[in-house]
């Protein structure tokens, strides 16, 4: 968790404000949900592991006293809250909560989450994501839409060399159960699969050997996935699956071929291994990598069952989730941050023959005309103000003295050019956004 001053605000709302245009171009509207959630809403929607990272909040003092006299494990029992996971279980508790909303409802949500994970490089326990979902229709349009807003917001930003994996949590079943495992250890075996991009096959398999399935069953396994890769497999497969029940290999090419039309076209491929740890996923699921990354940039999918939890009757939703701290990163490390400026565009400095309340007022012309403007709040030798106007980035300094004041002028000094002329103070603003930008 952590302290952001003023770069990293500007990198940070550059990013977010690109999101956010995109988002809305794409029809999604805002929501904001409270950083806490009822543990019951949160518990059992994100598989074992993902229970162990919640949050839990201790913050009634009789439990608090309950739970000193009681330490460990069973404490966490007392707990009936936590810190949000994510932004998918809580959008689903406001779907089931809000009858009134669309029928299709489209929404996007920027908002810090947090995980009680060990920290590394791109990785905190407090962070933002970016997501965007739509509720209430099962057609694969609504797939590609959020597969396309999320590249959209790539693009944008200025990536080129993205690529979205998908997958299919019914395929990735299928191909679990064709190598002998059981379906009791299905979980067991998606959780080993989901990090064959961090531990390689080699951990895989000793995970699995680990977590007590067969050497056959594995070596099935990973046989099996090594085959999917072919060129021809979905197509192959599609072709064998039957009129009734689930149907993955097709729900696949039909979703290929509708991101093909959209700004995911050149990003998105068929990546059999693709797990998502998550266990509310049903159909599609998808993540994004780039090459200098160790983990991905934002994950998503469809999760058809999850609303049901809170409604009792089945709403399906897809949706797709951005990474903003490891968008931020990746962008940091390859400089694609354009020039961001924070503070004032101009310092108004002033002589001791010119009051503080005449600063001020000009201050509040020049600042009417759209220009940030600080005012210095002393009067110390003139070279003193020019050179704190020089430590804080201002382009400008606006020099005031009794003779200026007179005139309705003040001295526009240059502080890259060094130039200095006598500018009218209506004419302040324009004469600071002709200059070149740096």
């Amino acid at each position: 968790m952590r302290d952001f001053l003023a770069p990293d605000l500007l990198r940070r709302r550059h990013v977010v404000g690109v999101v956010q245009r995109v988002y809305e171009s794409f029809g999604f509207t805002p929501l904001e949900t409270p950083t806490i959630e009822n543990l019951s809403t949160l518990l059992g929607k994100y598989g074992p592991e993902g229970d162990q990272l919640l949050y839990r909040l201790l913050h009634r003092r009789e439990r608090l006293v309950r739970a000193l006299e009681k330490p460990s494990p069973g404490e966490l029992d007392l707990a009936d809250e936590g810190l949000r996971y994510d932004l998918t279980v809580p959008l689903a508790r406001v779907v089931a909560n809000y009858r009134d909303l669309p029928a299709f409802y489209k929404r996007y949500q920027i908002q810090p989450v947090w995980r009680a994970d060990r920290p590394a490089k791109g990785r905190f326990r407090e962070f933002y994501q970016c997501d965007v979902d739509i509720t209430g229709t099962r057609s694969p349009v609504a797939d590609a839409e959020v597969c396309g807003a999320v590249a959209k917001v790539l693009v944008e930003l200025g990536f080129a060399d993205f690529t979205i994996h998908l997958n299919h949590r019914e395929l990735l079943r299928a191909l679990v159960l064709e190598a002998g495992i059981a379906p009791e250890a299905e979980a067991t075996a998606l959780i080993a699969l989901d990090k064959l991009d961090k531990i390689g096959v080699d951990g895989v398999r000793n995970e699995l050997v680990q977590r007590g399935l067969s050497e056959s069953s594995i070596q099935a396994l990973l046989a099996g996935l090594e085959a999917a890769r072919g060129a021809t497999y979905l197509t192959e497969r599609a072709a064998r699956e039957g009129a009734e029940g689930p149907a993955p290999a097709r729900a696949l090419l039909e979703l290929l071929e509708l991101t093909s039309a959209g700004p995911a076209a050149d990003h998105i491929k068929f990546d059999p291994s693709l797990a998502r740890g998550l266990s509310y996923y049903t159909g599609p699921i998808f993540e994004i990598t780039v090459a200098d990354l160790a983990g991905s940039l934002g994950g998503g999918g469809r999760y058809d069952n999850l609303i049901g939890m809170f409604l009792n009757k089945p709403v399906p939703a897809v949706g797709f989730s951005l990474g903003l701290e490891r968008i931020l990163l990746v962008m940091e490390e390859r400089g694609m941050f354009p020039a961001l400026h924070a503070g004032p565009e101009v310092l108004l400095c002033r002589f001791p023959d010119v009051s503080a309340r005449e600063a001020l007022r000009v201050a509040s012309e020049l600042r009417a005309s759209g220009l940030r403007v600080e005012v210095f709040a002393d009067t110390p030798a003139l070279g003193k103000q020019l050179q704190y106007a020089a430590n804080i980035g201002a382009g400008f300094a606006a020099i005031l003295g009794a003779k200026e004041l007179a005139e309705g002028v003040v001295a526009l000094k240059d502080l890259t050019s060094g130039e200095q002329r006598s500018t009218p103070i209506g004419q302040v603003a324009g004469a600071v956004r002709a200059a070149p930008a740096r």
